[in-house]
């Protein structure tokens, strides 16, 4: 009687190592994934700020200017500007400030 209760306590023991072993894996393959993914983000952020940092400033921009527009850009004010709204169909021009 004794020996049937000790190989039974040691398989349920092996059954609960193993079901904690899979789940432990499954875990970790997770946890591996969501790094990644979080570390590509990271890369990408860091690309785009430096895009966004380095292309955005003042000096770059006039120099894009006159690099690629030369005189062909023209400063616009904001009340003599504007906007389409598709809507249903047609076509809705407003001011721009409204």
């Amino acid at each position: 009687m004794k020996k049937l209760t000790f190989i039974t306590v040691i398989i349920i023991f092996i059954f609960a190592t193993t079901i904690t072993k899979n789940s432990t894996k499954n875990l970790d393959k997770k946890i591996f994934e969501s790094k990644e993914n979080i570390r590509l983000l990271k890369n990408n952020y860091d690309l785009v700020l430096l895009d966004y940092s380095y292309l955005s400033t003042p000096k770059k921009l006039i120099e894009f200017q006159n690099l690629f527009f030369e005189n062909d850009l023209v400063p616009l004010k904001i009340e003599n500007t504007n906007k389409m709204i598709l809507k249903d169909n047609s076509i809705i021009i407003k001011k721009f400030n409204e």
